[in-house]
C-alpha cells in the first residue's frame, strides 16, 4: 500500500530556505533514486516565510521505512542541523493510501467523493 508523508517545518532566518534547499539538492536527489521512491519534494512556501513543505510518496511502509534507516535521510538530517530552525508546532504526518483515483472526472468535474466503492 502507497505511503505518503506530508508536512511543513519553519526556518529562525527567513532568508536561509533558498540556501538550505539548494544545499540539500544532493539528498533529495539521493531520495529520489531510492527504491520505492515515487516523489520527494521539499518546497518553498511562498505565502509564509521560512516555511518549507515536505512531500514524499514511497511504494509501501517497507519503503519508507528503509529510507528512514538510510544515509540519505541521516545525512540531510545532519545537513538541517546546520540551519536554526522554529520548534515544530506541527507534526510531518505518514498516510496510507487506500484508494487513488483523479480529482476530475470523465466530463470534466471536480469531485470530492471517490467514484467507485
Amino acid at each position: 500500500m502507497k505511503v505518503i508523508v506530508a508536512g511543513y517545518f519553519e526556518f529562525a532566518n527567513e532568508e536561509d530556505v533558498s540556501v538550505m534547499l539548494k544545499g540539500a539538492k544532493p539528498h533529495i536527489d539521493g531520495a529520489l533514486q531510492e527504491e520505492g521512491c515515487i516523489a520527494y519534494s521539499w518546497t518553498e512556501d511562498h505565502l509564509t516565510p521560512g516555511r518549507v513543505w515536505v512531500y514524499e510518496e514511497w511504494t509501501s511502509e517497507e519503503t519508507l521505512e528503509a529510507h528512514l534507516n538510510s544515509h540519505w535521510y541521516r545525512d540531510m538530517g545532519g545537513y538541517m542541523a546546520s540551519f536554526e530552525r522554529k520548534p515544530m508546532n506541527n507534526i510531518i504526518m505518514k498516510y496510507r493510501v487506500e484508494k487513488e483515483e483523479p480529482v476530475y472526472d470523465t466530463s470534466g468535474v471536480a469531485r470530492g467523493h471517490f467514484f467507485t466503492d
